[in-house]
């Protein structure tokens, strides 16, 4: 879990750092600050930038003064990559930063702008470590704290288990510990991983959705088969496509132009899972929406006991849905 490097623990603190490679870790670092300043004032202004959007003089427009007074967050990403120019600029902020405003800058934490970097350590930045986990031990580590955050328990088994059947990936490992919470009561033993994710990671009933969803017919079977056999429940499946088609419709839904901030709080969705929508959505109408919700639909209560084959129900689900995302191609 990302970690805080020095005693300031204020995420409105003027400027927090966050340093390093792991997505999931800057992303909720991000999150952390938007929503302590969202508390304060929901009409908070986010900006979130990519390196080339920030250009010599830019800094000086986003940070000045409001006719409003308004709270601000100016987010900036890969920072490293920022050029002399701009890098010249938010040095010369950090020496005398505006008040209701804080700025984020992410940093991979190389030797590629380590002057930037020390410089925003020297100013007192407040720093959220966001390294990549390559260890299993680390890993182990993350499960357990996204667990006690969740107010639950798990197993030294069961989390060695779940980490053996999702792998490395922080997301996927997450959003384990969120669906094993949301659907089992008490302590959570290997039992319960077991019946959830035996087998390979990549078959789970997230991975049948995306591979649908992408219309990619025959790996979502494939996968669906091989979460099948490896004990996914059915239920499970169906939940997840049905995740996977409304979050298509709820982006495609939304107004164009929206920054990614906005619709990520507007949709419910985490910036991360904004991206790949994006691209899972090419090819899909409303028409086609509404369709495959029909088929998971019909799915979902064929495999409550509403028909012969839960199997067979799930198949022709995969299928439906797959057609639609190719419909507009």
């Amino acid at each position: 879990m990302a970690t805080r490097k020095n005693s300031t623990d204020d995420p409105l603190a003027p400027l927090t750092l966050a340093v390093g490679q792991e997505d999931l870790l800057l992303d909720r670092a991000v999150q952390q600050v938007v929503a302590a300043a969202r508390a304060v004032d929901a009409d908070t202004d986010v900006r979130d930038l990519a390196p080339d959007q920030l250009q010599p003089g830019s800094l000086a427009e986003l940070t000045s003064p409001s006719l409003f007074a308004e709270r601000k967050v100016v987010v900036v990403r890969n920072a490293q990559d920022l050029s002399a120019d701009t890098i010249k600029d938010v040095k010369s902020y950090l020496d005398a930063p505006a008040e209701e405003i804080t700025l984020v800058l992410l940093h991979a934490g190389g030797a590629k702008g380590k002057g930037l970097l020390d410089a925003a350590r020297k100013a007192g930045a407040r720093e959220v470590a966001c390294p990549k986990m390559t260890k299993p031990a680390d890993r182990l580590a993350f499960v357990r704290s996204e667990f006690r955050a969740l107010g639950r328990s798990a197993t030294p088994e069961a989390t060695q288990a779940l980490v053996d059947a999702i792998g490395s990936d922080l997301r996927e490992l997450a959003s384990a510990v969120t669906q094993l919470v949301a659907d089992v009561e008490g302590t959570i033993d290997e039992a319960v991983v077991g019946r959830y994710y035996t087998g390979r990671a990549e078959a789970s009933s997230f991975t049948v959705a995306d591979r649908a969803v992408e219309g990619r017919a025959a790996e979502a079977l494939e996968a669906l088969r091989w979460s099948l056999a490896t004990g996914v429940p059915p239920v499970l499946i169906t939940s997840a496509l049905a995740q996977g088609v409304r979050a298509i419709g709820k982006l495609a839904s939304a107004p164009r132009g929206a920054r990614p901030g906005d619709l990520a709080r507007d949709l419910g969705m985490p910036p991360w899972k904004i991206d790949r929508v994006r691209q899972q959505m090419r090819g899909w109408s409303a028409d086609a929406v509404a369709a495959a919700l029909t088929a998971v639909a019909e799915a979902d209560a064929g495999v409550k006991g509403g028909g012969d084959d839960p199997e067979y129900a799930l198949e022709k689900a995969v299928v439906a849905v797959a057609r639609a995302a190719r419909a507009g191609r």
